[in-house]
């Protein structure tokens, strides 16, 4: 059933392809930890109307699928306003809305665990509150749940083929383009899930290689 000659000559395209999703995932992700650390920051604004503003946006697209978020951002979003991104720009900006949603509520989590004390010295220096926040509370809160935000980071990876919905070409689509054409699906899709499967398990690695040192840090 495996043709080792077909299956040398698909890999090349869907190498290509799976850089795409590679890449995806990395800036999906940066865009996620930064909106996510936006939304926490947000979360915790002194006038009421921010907060609330900000956890009614949280929650619409944590109640919402990713799919229709997409969908809007690629397809309605031109009809309504002059604004018209590329396939791979939206799947970014998507990406990074649905789960630095998810994000904040981590963010927030290592936020609260910033003892008490450590804002009161910040103030009693008299420091400002982006250098209370900068050089005080997120040294603090972020090294902990670096290793959620990892777990995240997987997610993320295994979400991208839900962006061959608006047209972008990745590793999965491409596979679904090449058996189309062959009438052969075991190779191609066998090859993009060994690439999802091996990607995944790196990611795995380097996580757990990052809590354990981490946990070193903490615990010395």
């Amino acid at each position: 059933m495996w043709d080792w000659s077909y299956a040398l000559e698909v890999l090349p395209e869907l190498l290509r392809a799976f850089l795409v999703t590679i890449t995806a995932t990395l800036t999906g992700f940066a865009a996620a930890a930064c909106i996510g650390m936006g939304f926490a920051i947000l979360g915790r604004f002194r006038l009421a109307p921010v907060r609330l503003a900000n956890r009614g946006i949280v929650e619409f697209i944590r109640s919402t699928p990713l799919l229709v978020q997409l969908f809007f951002l690629y397809y309605s979003l031109p009809m309504l306003t002059p604004v018209s991104l590329s396939a791979f720009a939206t799947g970014v900006i998507g990406l990074g809305l649905h789960y630095g949603a998810y994000l904040s509520e981590v963010y927030r989590s290592g936020i609260d665990a910033v003892p008490r004390g450590q804002w009161e010295a910040a103030k009693a220096l008299n420091l400002s509150r982006t250098r209370t926040w900068v050089s005080v509370v997120l040294p603090q809160a972020v090294p902990p749940i670096i290793p959620v935000m990892g777990n995240y980071l997987i997610v993320i990876l295994k979400e991208t083929p839900t962006l061959s919905a608006i047209t972008l070409v990745e590793v999965l689509l491409t596979a679904k383009n090449t058996a189309s054409v062959t009438y052969r699906v075991f190779e191609p899709y066998t090859i993009a899930g060994v690439l999802f499967l091996a990607l995944s398990l790196a990611m795995a690695f380097g996580i757990a290689q990052i809590e354990k040192r981490l946990k070193r840090r903490f615990t010395a």
